[in-house]
């Protein structure tokens, strides 16, 4: 579940929920709640957690289980 990746994502950067928090602008309580599964994700937090993780947001949603993140698209 989405819930459990992140969680497990941040333990083993060592890092707090306070400090994912931090990096999304948003409180340590609607961090600990997206976690829990209390709150949907929205996708902007998904897109930066993705980035931060370097991962993809399917690995996030357990849609797989490569941590790759996709090749991005090449700019014209």
């Amino acid at each position: 579940m989405c819930y459990e990746r992140i969680r497990g994502l941040r333990e083993d950067h060592d890092l707090y929920q306070k400090d994912l928090a931090n990096y999304l602008h948003c409180s340590q309580v609607a961090y600990s709640h997206y976690e829990l599964g209390k709150r949907d994700i929205p996708t902007n937090i998904l897109i930066q957690l993705a980035n931060f993780y370097h991962t993809s947001i399917d690995y996030l949603l357990g849609q797989t289980d490569e941590k790759q993140p996709y090749p991005r698209k090449q700019q014209p």
